[in-house]
Formats: C-alpha cells, structure tokens, sequence
C-alpha cells in the first residue's frame, strides 16, 4: 500500500513539475525493469497526438498517432533493440517536445566460477549466462600484479582453461560485463 501510494505522490510531483509554466510537456521516467520507460505527455487541449522513437542514426523504429487525447501515460520497453541513445519525440497541434533516453541491456551473467584443475598449475573459467555478453578477465598473481587481461564475447555459457604455470603465488581472478557488475575470485 505504501509503495502505491509513494508511486501516486511521485506521478503528481514529476506531473507538476513537469507541465507547469512554459517547460516541457512531456516526462520520461525510468522503471524498475530494465529497458522500460514511462511516457508522461499533457497537452493543453484535445487532438491528435503522435509519438515518435529515433535511435541515435535518426531513423524511426517506432512511430504511433493517438487521437481525441490531452494526456496519456504510456510505457514504452526497450528490450530487443540495440543499446545507444534514443529520442523520444511527442507531436501535437501546439508542437513538438522531445527527451532523449540512454537504454544499455542488463547484465545476463548468472554465476562465475574458477576451479583449479588437479595437481597442475592451470584453472578453469566457467561463466553460466544466457544470451550474448561482453566480459573482461583479468588475472594478478600473488603480489596483485596483473599478468592477463582477454576481453570476450560469449554467446550463452563459456569456459577456458588458463595456464599459470609461471604465476608466483596465489592467482586473482576479476570477471566484469559489460554494465560494470564485477566478481573477484582468489583461489
């Protein structure tokens, strides 16, 4: 009940500051699901009403006409397009508005995991993940050197074993994806 009613107070306030006085008449508000976007447009009479998505090459990937409407609240989900900058352009009678998004896709990697393989100095990397991911490894020996960095691109799970037979002392392993998510791992 609380967070209906904080949800409530906070769509009043972003709706008040929004379309007061000659500022912007629309407002997009990130939600908690990555990718989506609420759309909050108010207009000062009824007619029709076109929104219009560009991605950052300025080509139109959606495009949609509401007629008879002074307000909406729309939600608009990003997942499936490609991460960049996109424009968020609302039409009507007294002109256009638009608010610029950034949609970057959540990190899908599910679990990391090093294993150091009998009697012999190599490790096992394994990354569970669905989908394609960027990762970064980079491996310090026991001084906390660096002595391997390999950035990859997998495609669902992934595994590589690392030779670190001229590693003195204890082996780091640091795993990050592309949004910054980082794991360490000190066998």
């Amino acid at each position: 009940m609380k967070a209906k009613l904080f949800l409530a107070a906070m769509i009043v306030l972003v709706s008040t500051a929004a379309f007061s006085g000659p500022g912007p008449r629309i407002a997009v508000i990130g939600q908690k699901t990555n990718g989506t976007f609420k759309v909050i447009y108010e207009g000062e009479t009824v007619g029709k009403v076109k929104m219009t998505i560009f991605n950052q090459e300025a080509e139109v990937v959606f495009a949609e006409t509401t007629k008879n409407v002074n307000g909406f609240i729309r939600s608009v989900n990003f997942a499936g397009m490609e991460q960049g900058t996109y424009t968020i352009e609302i039409a009507d009678q007294k002109g256009t508005e638009a608010q610029t998004v950034v949609y970057s896709k959540a990190t899908k990697v599910k679990n990391v995991q090093v294993s150091k393989m009998a009697n012999c100095p190599k490790y096992l990397l394994t990354v569970a993940n669905s989908g394609q991911e960027e990762i970064s490894v980079r491996i310090y020996d026991g001084a906390n050197n660096l002595v391997h960095t390999d950035y990859r691109t997998i495609d669902g799970n992934f595994g590589m074993v690392y030779n670190l037979k001229n590693i003195t002392g204890v082996p780091t392993f640091e795993i990050a994806d592309n949004t910054g998510n980082i794991r360490t791992i000190r066998y």
